[in-house]
């Protein structure tokens, strides 16, 4: 799943020079629809390089921390003012309106992640410091390997 997320935003991110890099901890499992995790990705991927200066790197990482994996989408952007943190994952929200010509978008892209996260039993947060980048970190329930089915997802 991560690696068809970061095939889907390589065009954009080659268009600006951004470098995308993956980290992962193997054998990592949850219990999903790939199609949606793929899509709360993907939507992370790319704001995270719409929002981000030419040349610069946006780095996604998996890893496992007690009974969750996080999926963790890092870049060194504009960042988001604290004031703007807690309306971010609102529908049709845009934290800097007159930027919508230039990055594109609905506004919609947060709230579906966010969604998403819900539907999983997961939830995201964010981290950001305006100037210097944010990471956003889906947080979903860790399933045994033994406990998956045929039509669950598998992060790693």
């Amino acid at each position: 799943m991560v690696g068809e997320a970061v095939d889907r935003s390589r065009l954009r991110a080659d268009a600006k020079q951004i470098t995308v890099t993956a980290e992962s901890d193997t054998g990592l499992d949850v219990r999903g629809d790939e199609a949606q995790l793929v899509t709360a990705i993907g939507n992370l991927l790319d704001n995270a390089i719409a929002y981000s200066a030419p040349g610069t790197r946006v780095a996604l990482g998996i890893r496992q921390r007690d009974d969750l994996v996080e999926v963790t989408v890092t870049d060194e952007g504009i960042g988001i003012a604290h004031e703007e943190l807690e309306r971010i994952f609102e529908r049709f929200y845009r934290a800097d309106p007159a930027r919508s010509r230039e990055t594109g978008g609905t506004g919609l892209g947060l709230a579906i992640v966010k969604h998403i996260a819900g539907n999983h039993g997961g939830r995201v947060t964010v981290w950001s410091v305006e100037g210097t980048g944010s990471t956003f970190t889906l947080h979903l329930p860790l399933v045994a390997d033994d406990a998956l089915t045929d039509r669950e997802a598998v992060l790693s």
